[in-house]
């Protein structure tokens, strides 16, 4: 069992998906869940509509519509005469359009649950599909059955037997060989849908790949791999191939924005090796992170660059500091 990661960037059009085809196609032979993000933007466009609704402004259902079109657009693209998944993109609209229309709930982080994850099931229904078509036979399932979490919204918490026992329940019944699912999603035992944070589908990838105890996950991103220094920032950044654990997890702390923080942890715990690679030029090797000894790796200089920072000095005007008080 193998996880694949494919982030926003790689799925944001139609070529894009055309292309996550091709890698799964050179990747054939071994059963596999493919965690996939919202297309794009579209997360930060969800939001906007989530702010407007908050806010009792009707324009929510404008914006809502553009993305809903939006993804009616691709799937014309992906498909000369498929209207099976234009229906099953509309129903997800529709549902979200009826939670906002009979939602009481003034709790924000709920309200924005529920609405944020038709990006990642919209994407998902679409990819899903478009590789059956091209002769992978892939399985969509839904992430909020396998991901259990608390009731934390925005920032929930696993509640990892369970989630363990759904994941383990759920993948192993299925024949297919490539399963489709979310990133960024759970549920809660209510059946209401959850968060894991920004960013998110890393760790969905990293969960599930604990869970399995998958041979290997890999995370697809338009650069080639970890880099020592953020390459739009830095013209000679260079690849670094190998990565322990340790320095992987201490370049996401200090921010490192290449993997999410949360998610080197459960690959640690089970020695799960983590591939970072370019979707973009897939025949590259790009990183392994895995559980390398500190002398096994020649380490080029790390360089995370922090914007907007301010540095605050404190200093004492007179002597006081060394005063002691004597009972």
């Amino acid at each position: 069992m193998q996880i694949f990661k494919f982030g926003g960037a790689s799925v944001k059009d139609a070529e894009s998906i055309k292309n996550v085809g091709r890698i799964l196609n050179e990747n054939k032979g071994q059963k596999k869940i493919v965690v996939i993000s919202a297309m794009g933007k579209t997360t930060n466009a969800l939001e906007d509509v989530v702010n407007l609704y908050y806010k009792n402004d009707q324009k929510y259902l404008d914006y809502l519509h553009e993305i809903r079109e939006y993804h009616q657009h691709v799937s014309e693209e992906l498909f000369s005469n498929n209207t099976v998944v234009q229906h099953q993109i509309h129903a997800l609209f529709d549902k979200i359009e009826a939670f906002c229309a009979g939602n009481i709930s003034k709790n924000y982080n709920f309200i924005y649950d529920q609405i944020i994850c038709v990006g990642e099931l919209a994407s998902t229904k679409l990819i899903a599909s478009y590789l059956n078509t091209i002769g992978i036979e892939s399985k969509w399932v839904d992430a909020r059955d396998l991901i259990r979490t608390d009731n934390a919204y925005t920032d929930a918490k696993i509640e990892w037997k369970i989630t363990e026992q759904n994941t383990n329940e759920v993948i192993k019944a299925i024949k297919e060989e490539t399963i489709i699912t979310q990133g960024f999603i759970g549920s809660t035992s209510e059946r209401f849908t959850t968060t894991l944070g920004r960013e998110g589908s890393d760790y969905t990838a990293a969960i599930l790949a604990y869970c399995l105890d998958a041979q290997k996950m890999t995370i697809w991103k338009d650069v080639e791999g970890v880099m020592n220094a953020d390459p739009k920032e830095f013209d000679d950044a260079v690849l670094i191939p190998k990565i322990s654990y340790k320095e992987a997890i201490e370049m996401t702390y200090y921010g490192a924005k290449v993997i999410h923080p949360k998610t080197i942890r459960p690959l640690q715990n089970k020695n799960i090796p983590l591939e970072v690679r370019s979707f973009i030029k897939s025949d590259l090797g790009g990183t392994l992170i895995s559980n390398f000894k500190k002398n096994e790796i020649d380490y080029p200089p790390i360089i995370v660059k922090k914007k907007d920072q301010i540095q605050l000095t404190f200093s004492a005007r007179d002597f006081s500091f060394i005063a002691e008080n004597v009972n």
